[in-house]
């Protein structure tokens, strides 16, 4: 579990640092009308995004509150790869070693 917790923790770290350094200097508006003028680039984004549901299905079985879970979906939605690393380190912490409680939440 340290392993998983460290991997999170570096997660949320480097998508803290990307994501600063993409709004100081990039231009979203922009640079995002290009990616989606590209095929890989339409491709890259449903695969984020298929991705992105697929963890998403898994915060609404582990989940117990309905709210909860539906800010942690648009934070996953929005903030990406930050706020999935962030959920992860949470509930590392939270289950107390326990791998059953980690994967399964309300459910184990």
């Amino acid at each position: 579990m340290k392993l998983a917790k460290t991997i999170a923790l570096l997660g949320v770290i480097a998508m803290t640092a990307v994501i600063t350094y993409g709004f100081a200097v990039g231009d979203f508006a922009a640079e995002g009308a290009v990616l989606t003028s590209l095929p890989w680039g339409i491709v890259s984004l449903v695969d984020l995004y298929v991705g992105f549901t697929l963890f998403s299905a898994w915060i609404v079985y582990r989940e117990k509150s309905i709210p909860a879970t539906v800010l942690w979906i648009i934070a996953v939605m929005t903030l990406g790869a930050f706020a999935v690393s962030l959920y992860a380190l949470i509930n590392l912490y939270a289950s107390r070693g326990d791998w059953k409680k980690f994967w399964l939440g309300k459910n184990a």
